[in-house]
């Protein structure tokens, strides 16, 4: 039987569609109260670094305004299902494994018409597994650490059997014990492997209220995003070349930061579980984004890194050491 999951009503929809009116005319403006009373905790200590590698994935253009709420320059900006490997001394691990193969039957197919639309895949979409064995040089990843559990970051561990997941526990239980499930086969993805959870049990990192050092050496941090998902968190990496934040949809492109606008609300009130937590915690990545290079997941153009490298035409990918 499949899992129960809740599709948009015609309220919902038409709300939507007022809302992305409404935000062209007058997009949501920056709490500026809220700015202010945000403090910076400062940076980790770390007595190690990693390696970040952003695998190769297909871009499309889609239009900014649907991507970042009133903004129309420029008017077409890339769109990827990106996932990034993390080699740390101790283990290398895969985070947000983002599509499977045939993902239009296994995963999209599942969603309701009215977000399918908006998720389509482009044709030649790399499989996260796929896109692993493209850059073999990589370690094979010992798990996975989703940043939250939407399809578009877990359904590539249908192709990975056995894998573990490390997940917050917030999201974990979000995603697996509530009446209704994320839509896109999550549970199906989660389901049947290894659950290692964890709390956010550390300080304030940055500008960020809860953290987990995930290795106990200050190079790995998992910091407090929350609002996309109830346990929504970002990967904070120490590399060589300073911090980078995976960031995952807490913003889906770097615009939304730098500018401070949300989401707009098609596709943005299906994807946003809490549009004002999702709001906030953009203003803690915008006051962090000087001392943090900030990666959201689909935002090609930042998950390129450092020498982006052509798998195929219109397949990106990088590394930071």
């Amino acid at each position: 039987m499949p899992d129960p999951v809740r599709a948009p009503s015609l309220l919902d929809c038409c709300s939507a569609a007022a809302g992305l009116v409404a935000g062209m005319v007058r997009p949501r403006r920056r709490d500026e109260r809220l700015l202010a009373s945000i403090t910076d905790a400062g940076l980790p200590a770390p007595r190690r670094t990693v390696r970040v590698t952003a695998l190769p994935q297909v871009v499309r253009q889609v239009p900014t305004m649907a991507i970042v709420e009133g903004t129309f320059t420029p008017r077409r900006v890339g769109n990827a299902l990106t996932s990034f490997v993390v080699e740390h001394p101790e283990a290398t691990f895969l985070v947000d494994p983002s599509v499977c193969r045939d993902a239009a039957h296994r995963a999209i197919a599942q969603l309701p018409g009215v977000l399918r639309v908006a998720v389509r895949a482009p044709a030649g979409t790399v499989a996260t597994v796929d896109a692993l064995r493209r850059v073999p040089q990589l370690p094979s990843p010992e798990f996975a650490l989703p940043t939250h559990a939407h399809w578009d970051h877990v359904c590539g561990l249908l192709d990975l059997p056995g894998l573990p997941v490390h997940l917050h526990r917030t999201e974990r239980d979000w995603a697996m014990t509530g009446p209704v499930a994320p839509v896109g086969g999550v549970r199906d993805a989660l389901r049947d492997r290894t659950v290692v959870d964890y709390e956010l049990d550390g300080p304030p990192v940055a500008t960020f209220s809860r953290s987990h050092d995930l290795f106990g050496d200050g190079s790995v941090v998992l910091v407090d995003l929350t609002g996309h998902t109830p346990g929504s968190v970002g990967v904070l990496a120490h590399t060589e070349r300073g911090w980078l934040l995976l960031a995952g949809d807490a913003a889906w492109h770097q615009l939304q930061i730098e500018t401070v606008r949300q989401k707009a609300s098609y596709p943005g009130n299906f994807a946003d579980a809490d549009r004002d937590a999702t709001f906030r915690t953009l203003h803690r990545l915008h006051l962090a984004r000087h001392q943090l290079t900030i990666v959201p997941t689909h935002d090609p153009a930042a998950s390129s890194l450092v020498a982006p490298a052509a798998d195929s035409p219109g397949t990106r990918g990088g590394r930071v050491d």
